[in-house]
């Protein structure tokens, strides 16, 4: 009875999780430049120190390390950073310029304080754990510590007392309204990341699928896990959210300027036929469909060719690409060379990612002769093995290359998600296993970058790449889109939510479909989708509704007009929305930003995911429910103006405005400029001559304007130019300065036209532009031509068209 027994126990030991420590600190401390290491009574401890505010900690329990990868993280060497360490009998301080690290002994924890001593962060007794072969840290949760980031999340901004699991796919179960639509679950673009109120930041380096308890289990401890890998994180101290961005898109990746003319309208199609209607496909329908845009005067410059165009393959079906143009396209070429005729910059094609078969072309025979596909269950299977350097030009030169010569500059690299998971379009699961299991997440940033650097160098200029699945890193190889959301209420804002969270995640070139994707759409909802669409990072318009397609004349015409209203404004925008691009691309600070981003000590942001800030002065804020002609906002600290009305607000304060059905509320932030151009239904259309600094005075203010050739990839290496503009409202008037241009790059000449918000309502007395007295032309119209300063009463509004240009520097006086 004794041996049943033991054996008995022995068998619940055996089968129940074994978890244990990184136990206490032995001996064997070490420091080799940056590198510090701490050998435990159970493993390894390395800490690598980064800059003054940021370090990498990693934790071994065999003392092997793995090797550094290069999807995720691009930056492993660091500048030495200077370092006091002492070791005191019960723990070791690390001192840098912004930082004290406190690492106890026994048992083995790590603490971190800013330079003053405040905490920052701290570890439970016996934090570091390994069970199996999930490994994890806990740490100890502030009293009134908020956290954010972590990807593309639809469901909730703030994750205190919340528990979330990050692993790229769009949600299990069928039908649809209960799994694949499930705003819970819908994992396109998990990040690894978050920031604390409390002034830093954690990434979670580990590409397994990893779980984030933030207080859901114990109000006073957070806890994150990977299921597999090696427990990997950096922490980064801002204390501010945009320093925090910063340090950690220095380490996965700033986003990369896209050519300017992506900040135009992006049009997908079906070309005629969406799913079961394939038959209805044709060269000529995209050849009409471009030409429409253009009679009906609608901005657009980009347009891709959605699933449709090829022949679906003999065995992956619609989740497979063939590279075999479907029948119905007669001449892909001379449909490619009269969409290009029109002005269109880019013309791109979406695909898939495993090879297959169709009638004339064998890629998937080909492919898996040559070992070019990633093994499924130790057979060839149909992925490209975008891992395999190898393989992946491979596809390139005889997959890709086969439509950009005829061309194709673009692609949209779809079901990134498929590798390793169910697919969309079948019941196809793709390759299993650990290995399959750690590159899961890893694959949608292979498989993006891929195209967005061989286009690159085969289009000569800027790369660009339309993905719908990514991971931490996946900024580099933009645009991330949100997913396939159906044409429904109930999906707008979450949506904009997603948006917002994956912009504090650094991922900040971003879009989804105008109107939603799936579903004939209600005329009101494209409406105010289609104004919310139109400020976001990227202008995306497509569905797969037949015969609908979200194309903007087939929802009545209203919804044109609102459509070409927002659209037209946008291409205005350009020269603030280039600016804001750059920003992206210099700190990580994205161009639709949750407010919390700017106020993360107000807690009245802390769950606001349905309004947002659009490079540094625009604030936007959608109207989300259906019949609503008026809405609430929360305006932060601060002077704020209704875009419409000139109203004057007060900040950090609800408002209630009004919003009819053509009318997004916008707010401008006093001292406000905003740069603009002139309006164009492409870009390039007309020169930019002239540059509208819409003004909204108020104490000091500036603005840089920069810019660049719009295409080539040289502003990497310094050939820009900045624009400084300040403003100085005083009781004796308004000074505004426009700088001559500054830096390597030569702008286009063009002259100013100064759009004041002159809230006196008195007419000025004088103004001057350097010193030269300019005269009142009597009429807005008059400006169009000739320089010289009109006020209009009605609006408030001072208009000044400058003499000079940016050829030297100008002072205008208003008093």
């Amino acid at each position: 009875m004794l041996n049943k027994f033991l054996a008995f126990v022995l068998l619940l030991w055996s089968s129940a999780a074994f978890s244990q420590t990184i136990g206490d600190y032995k001996s064997g401390f070490k420091r080799q430049g940056n590198a510090i290491s701490f050998t435990t009574t159970e493993g390894e401890v390395k800490l690598d120190l980064c800059t003054p505010e940021m370090f990498r900690i990693r934790t071994s329990w065999t003392k092997k390390f793995e090797p550094n990868e290069n999807l995720m993280v691009i930056k492993y060497d660091w500048q030495n950073v200077t370092a006091k360490v002492e070791e005191k009998k019960d723990q070791f301080i690390l001192t840098t310029a912004r930082l004290i690290i406190k690492i106890n002994k026994i048992p083995f924890k790590v603490d971190v304080f800013n330079s003053k001593g405040k905490l920052l962060t701290s570890e439970t007794n016996g934090s570091i754990t390994k069970e199996n072969t999930k490994v994890g840290v806990t740490k100890k949760l502030q009293a009134d510590e908020h956290f954010f980031g972590f990807g593309e999340r639809m469901d909730f901004m703030d994750r205190r007392f919340k528990k979330v699991t990050l692993n790229v796919g769009r949600g299990k179960g069928l039908p649809h309204a209960i799994g694949a639509y499930n705003i819970l679950e819908a994992n396109y673009c998990p990040v690894p990341f978050f920031m604390s109120t409390k002034g830093y930041g954690i990434f979670f380096h580990n590409s397994f699928a990893t779980a984030w308890d933030m207080g859901a289990s114990n109000k006073d401890q957070y806890r994150f896990t990977a299921a597999d890998g090696e427990l990997d994180y950096y922490f980064m101290y801002g204390p501010t959210f945009p320093a925090i961005l910063n340090s950690y898109t220095s380490i996965t990746g700033k986003s990369p300027m896209l050519p300017q003319f992506a900040l135009g309208l992006h049009a997908g199609t079906y070309s005629g036929g969406t799913w079961g209607h394939e038959e209805k496909t044709s060269d000529q329908y995209v050849v009409e469909l471009a030409r429409k845009y253009r009679t009906l005067g609608i901005p657009v410059d980009l347009l891709w060719l959605d699933s449709t165009w090829r022949l679906f393959g003999e065995i992956g079906g619609k989740g497979a690409t063939s590279f075999e143009w479907r029948e119905t396209f007669k001449d892909p070429k001379g449909m490619f060379d009269s969409i290009y005729a029109m002005n269109y910059k880019m013309v791109g094609l979406h695909l898939r990612p495993r090879f297959d078969n169709a009638k004339k072309l064998n890629l998937l025979d080909q492919a898996r002769a040559k070992g070019y596909t990633y093994p499924e269950n130790g057979k060839p299977g149909e992925f490209v093995n975008f891992f395999d350097e190898k393989a992946t030009q491979w596809w390139w030169d005889n997959g890709v290359m086969r439509v950009a010569k005829l061309g194709a500059k673009f692609l949209k690299t779809d079901e990134g998600s498929a590798f390793g998971a169910l697919a969309n379009e079948s019941e196809k699961v793709g390759p299993t296993g650990k290995q399959a299991e750690r590159l899961h997440n890893l694959f949608p940033i292979a498989y993006a970058k891929a195209p967005f650097l061989e286009f690159e160098k085969f289009n000569g200029f800027r790369g660009l790449n339309q993905t719908r699945e990514g991971y931490s890193g996946i900024q580099r190889y933009p645009y991330i889109f949100a997913g396939d959301w159906p044409s429904e209420w109930q999906y707008f804002a979450p949506v904009i939510k997603a948006g917002l969270n994956v912009g504090i995640s650094g991922v900040g070139s971003w879009a989804h479909c105008m109107g939603g994707f799936e579903h004939q759409a209600d005329p009101e909802l494209y409406i105010r989708w289609v104004q919310f669409g139109m400020f976001s990072p990227i202008a995306l318009v497509f569905g797969m509704d037949h015969p609908g397609y979200k194309e903007p004349w087939n929802y009545g015409e209203d919804a044109l007009r609102n459509f070409k209203k927002y659209d037209l404004l946008r291409y205005r925008l350009f020269p603030y929305l280039y600016t804001s691009m750059h920003q992206q691309y210099e700190t990580g600070l994205p161009m639709m930003r949750a407010l919390v981003l700017n106020h993360q000590d107000d807690e009245n942001v802390y769950e606001i995911g349905d309004q947002y800030l659009f490079g540094d002065h625009l604030m936007v804020a959608p109207v989300t429910t259906k019949g609503a002609v008026t809405r609430s906002v929360y305006l932060p600290e601060g002077l704020w103006f209704n875009y419409w009305t000139g109203e004057e607000y007060e900040g950090k304060s609800y408002r209630h405005v009004v919003a009819p059905l053509d009318t997004i509320p916008l707010f401008v932030k006093a001292g406000t400029i905003i740069p603009m151009q002139p309006e164009m239904i492409y870009t390039g259309e007309k020169p930019v001559d002239v540059i509208t600094l819409d003004v909204y005075p108020h104490g000091e203010s500036n603005y840089d304007l920069y810019e660049d050739d719009n295409l080539t990839s040289n502003y990497k290496t310094g050939n820009f130019a900045v624009t400084k503009i300040t403003s100085s409202l005083s009781d004796g008037g308004l000074v505004l300065k426009i700088a001559k241009p500054a830096g390597a790059f030569k702008p286009t000449a063009h002259q100013y036209l100064a759009k004041i918000h002159w809230k006196k309502g008195i007419i000025p007395a004088t103004i001057t532009e350097n010193n030269n007295q300019l005269k009142d032309i009597g009429s807005i119209e008059k400006l169009d031509k000739d320089a010289g300063w009109y006020y209009d009463k009605k609006s408030k509004v001072l208009w000044v068209k400058t003499v000079g240009s940016n050829s030297g520097d100008i002072v205008i006086s208003v008093k």
